[in-house]
C-alpha cells in the first residue's frame, strides 16, 4: 500500500490560500455581474463564448464544454437568456439532433454593455494586486496545474 504524501506546512498554507481563492473569486465576480448587469457569471460566460464564436453560434454541447457547465446547467441558463431575447436556440440544418445557440443582436449589445464592468472587476481583484512578474508566474502556474489535470484525466 502506498504511503500518503502529506502536505508540509508551506504546501498546506499555499493550498489553503488557493482553495479560498477558488471559492471567493467566482463569488466576487458573480456578485459584480449580478449587481451591474443582472447576469450570473455563468450566463456572462455563455454570452461571451457565443460572442467570440463564428457567426456567434455554437452547438449546445460545445458551449457547455467551453462555458464549463453541464448540458443541464447550460440548458437552464440558455432558457433564461432566451426569455430575455439574448440567445436563440434552434436545431442545426440537416441534423435535428444537434441544437445550436446563437447570440442575438440584443445579446451582443448586452455583452458589449456588461464587459467593461466585468473586466474592471477582474483587473481590480486579480491583476492590480500583482506585479508583472507575479502575473507571468500565475499564468505559468495555472498552465502547469491544467496540464497535470489533463494528464490525470487521460
Amino acid at each position: 500500500m502506498n504511503e500518503t504524501r502529506w502536505l508540509n506546512a508551506e504546501e498546506m498554507q499555499s493550498w489553503l490560500a488557493l482553495a479560498r481563492l477558488l471559492i471567493r473569486l467566482p463569488n466576487a465576480l458573480d456578485a459584480q455581474l449580478q449587481r451591474d448587469a443582472g447576469l450570473s457569471h455563468f450566463e456572462y460566460q455563455v454570452l461571451a463564448m457565443l460572442s467570440e464564436a463564428p457567426d456567434r453560434t455554437m452547438r449546445m454541447s460545445e458551449l457547455a464544454v467551453v462555458a464549463n457547465g453541464s448540458l443541464s446547467r447550460l440548458s437552464h441558463a440558455v432558457n433564461r437568456l432566451e426569455k430575455r431575447g439574448w440567445v436563440l436556440r434552434k436545431p442545426a440544418a440537416g441534423d435535428g439532433r444537434i441544437t445550436l445557440a446563437t447570440l442575438t443582436e440584443d445579446g451582443w449589445a448586452k455583452i458589449v454593455e456588461s464587459a467593461p464592468g466585468h473586466v474592471e472587476a477582474v483587473r481590480s481583484l486579480v491583476f492590480d494586486p500583482l506585479t508583472g512578474a507575479q502575473v507571468k508566474q500565475m499564468r505559468e502556474i495555472g498552465q502547469r496545474i491544467l496540464r497535470a489535470i489533463d494528464d490525470d484525466q487521460d
